[in-house]
């Protein structure tokens, strides 16, 4: 076996992460033999973007195309069905391992130009196990001698209670208010919304809910954190918390197009951007030769 193919195993007290080193990926997260997302096993490929890094972008970027400083750029189509470049260039590629403890990991890459991205950054991921679950942080650095427009997020697929049941049994509470609609082919973003169907700010039984859309006017708290949750009827699964870095939320239930997850599984992304920004400008970061940005996260056991 390959030693990539083995992960990186993490513990603290009851808790277990496994992270493998393509995408800087999430595979694997229990909590006292309870698993807390969908994921896979270290050897195998991630479907539907388990757990993995998304940056320079987050998302959808309608044809591929967009400007920045002036300037026309065209990325390759990632998603050549719905005519999108999806979720940024370094889901797939291997990241180098810096640093690793027991309960740790730093896992870093050097995004170099690229077609369509012609800009340099350095990007480091710390994974990190404590009483409170595992925490996620990704800095970008922009190492290059031009600004460069960045985005940032993470790809986890939230698991509620003790296994054995699907999104139809489980409850979700979000802090966002609004959402996004999306054209129903491409899934590219519309106007923004304030529609009860997707309204979870209380406990919603997600019974029949299809859901994949980016959600924004999310209550933080003084502190800066806003925080998510996904339980069963009985109160058992799993929370994400999130500071004030990520002001969108991508909610997805994934469907047909990847059967090992449909309807089992609740993709949970905070965002820096929504969907498209490069194109639209909203909330696309601006990152100055020798600037960084960091994002925060973290996923907790509830029950």
């Amino acid at each position: 076996m390959h030693p990539d193919a083995r992960g990186i195993t993490l513990r603290h007290a009851d808790l277990r992460a496994v992270i493998v080193r393509t995408g800087a990926g999430l595979a694997d997260l229990q909590s006292a033999g309870r698993p807390l997302i969908a994921g896979h096993a270290a050897g195998d490929a991630p479907v539907g973007y388990q757990g993995v890094v998304l940056a320079p972008w987050p998302n959808r970027i309608g044809d591929g195309r967009y400007t920045f400083d002036g300037t026309g750029f065209r990325l390759p189509l990632t998603e050549p069905d719905r005519g999108n470049a999806l979720h940024g260039l370094v889901s797939d590629v291997p990241w180098t391992l810096v640093d690793h403890t027991g309960h740790s990991v730093r896992l870093t890459y050097r995004l170099h130009p690229t077609a369509g991205y012609p800009f340099t950054l350095d990007l480091a991921v710390d994974y990190s196990l404590t009483d409170a679950g595992l925490s996620f942080r990704l800095t970008a650095t922009n190492v290059g001698d031009r600004p460069a427009p960045y985005g940032g997020s993470f790809h986890p697929y939230l698991v509620a209670g003790p296994g054995g049941t699907g999104v139809d049994d489980w409850i979700l509470q979000s802090p966002a208010a609004r959402y996004l609609t999306v054209d129903p082919v491409r899934l590219l973003p519309g106007h923004i919304s304030r529609e009860p169907r997707f309204d979870f700010r209380e406990p919603t039984k997600l019974a029949g809910v299809e859901v994949d859309h980016a959600f924004t006017d999310i209550a933080f708290t003084e502190d800066g954190l806003a925080r998510l949750t996904l339980v069963d009827a009985n109160g058992v699964g799993v929370g994400m918390t999130w500071d004030r870095s990520c002001p969108w939320l991508q909610l997805c239930t994934p469907g047909d197009r990847f059967p090992r997850l449909a309807r089992r599984a609740l993709a949970v992304e905070p965002m820096t951007c929504p969907p498209d920004a490069f194109r639209s400008g909203v909330d696309v970061i601006t990152l100055a030769p020798g600037a960084a940005h960091t994002l925060w996260l973290r996923i907790e056991p509830v029950g």
